[in-house]
């Protein structure tokens, strides 16, 4: 009979997840999940078979905790726009305030191309489909008020406001320019 794990798995991937989402997936060593972890190398893959795997369980965890913030901003009484223009100016705040520039772990997996496999494509891609349902039902309840306009479609509106928002999760990650990310915001709402 082995002995038992000493140490917790969702601390263990958590831990991991902060060193992916700092580092990415190509910078990220072993000795890196090592030190983060506090689990030998051994017991490193013992428990989670390889660095991609340890990966896969880290965004998995991710789209867990990730997206709380995101639709709690969206499930706020309020307008459609004023909840919108909140989820925005959050995600411009909280990655400028960031001094690493982390931005967005599942929008980094998606764009890397080096830890990007066809499960971390699919666990980025249910993230994206989740916030696009969410936002395209609130668009529904804008339109059908009268708040936003019925010239799209309201899954077609929230994918223009998502492509949006996502840019500006990556040009959070390069500019200081705040005023300039609040005028995509402004441009964004003002089309819908």
């Amino acid at each position: 009979m082995g002995r038992p794990r000493e140490f917790d798995d969702t601390a263990a991937v958590h831990a991991a997840m902060e060193v992916f989402w700092r580092k990415g997936y190509e910078a990220t060593t072993t000795q890196d999940l090592c030190e983060s972890t506090g689990l030998g190398r051994g017991s490193l893959y013992n428990a989670f078979g390889s660095k991609r795997q340890l990966y896969e369980a880290a965004l998995r965890r991710y789209s867990v905790i990730g997206p709380q913030g995101q639709l709690e901003i969206l499930e706020r009484p309020g307008s459609v726009k004023e909840r919108l223009r909140a989820l925005m100016v959050w995600c411009v705040d909280a990655d400028m305030a960031d001094p690493e520039r982390r931005g967005c772990l599942a929008i980094n997996a998606a764009m890397d191309a080096s830890g990007r496999t066809s499960e971390i494509a699919e666990l980025a891609h249910k993230q994206f489909v989740r916030l696009e349902q969410t936002i395209c039902h609130m668009m529904a309840v804008g339109q059908s008020t009268g708040e936003l306009s019925s010239q799209r479609s309201p899954l077609q509106a929230a994918r223009f406001f998502q492509s949006s928002y996502y840019g500006l999760r990556v040009l959070g990650k390069v500019t200081e320019d705040r005023a300039a990310l609040l005028d995509v915001i402004e441009g964004t709402l003002s089309a819908l």
